[in-house]
């Protein structure tokens, strides 16, 4: 009895040094410097969803726009060639981008409706304004990618982006937006 109980005590003690050693492990490897101007520019990208559903709220068009969605996941793949990014990564990181993109226009759109009205602030040009910016950003993300596209299957990715996403705001709904707009980053070749 005595035996069984120190073997099954041990065999405790052991799992748990393996974990802890698995988790200092993890721990002590440091994100790679490409991941930060990456997830900088992801989320400028998301604070222009505010200045999209403002836009959206004022014209009453709809959140969803398909075509000016193909439209911007054609001009990426255009651009993948020349940053040695593979069509499929590319689709998928843009995709993703709009996706969170669209959780925040999605999420403002209804706190507005719920409140009766949208905040009282200058309201930018979806065309003339908005879209230049998104297009310049487009860019920076694509070279971005491709800097940290070396590390994209690294056993640590996730650990990196989790940390790194938590780290970035406090606010829920902007973590949430980061969550859905790296949430492919990691174990996806290029």
């Amino acid at each position: 009895m005595y035996l069984r109980l120190s073997f099954a005590l041990f065999t405790a003690l052991l799992a748990n040094s393996a974990c802890t050693v698995a988790a200092a492990t993890t721990a002590s490897v440091p994100a790679p410097a490409a991941l930060a101007p990456l997830l900088s520019t992801i989320q400028e990208r998301l604070v222009i969803a505010d200045k999209v559903a403002l836009s959206k709220w004022d014209s009453g068009k709809p959140v969803e726009d398909r075509q000016r969605e193909r439209e911007v996941i054609a001009d990426a793949i255009a651009e993948a060639p020349y940053y040695k990014l593979g069509n499929e990564a590319v689709e998928q990181f843009f995709s993703a981008q709009i996706e969170a993109n669209k959780l925040v226009q999605y999420a403002h759109l209804s706190d507005w409706h719920a409140q009766g009205k949208a905040p009282n602030e200058p309201r930018p040009d979806l065309i003339g304004l908005i879209r230049p910016q998104l297009d310049l950003l487009q860019t920076r993300l694509l070279q971005q990618l491709a800097d940290f596209t070396p590390y994209r299957n690294d056993p640590h990715c996730p650990s990196w982006l989790a940390k790194a996403n938590k780290a970035a705001t406090q606010v829920p709904l902007r973590e949430l937006a980061l969550v859905r707009a790296t949430a492919e980053l990691c174990g996806v070749h290029p």
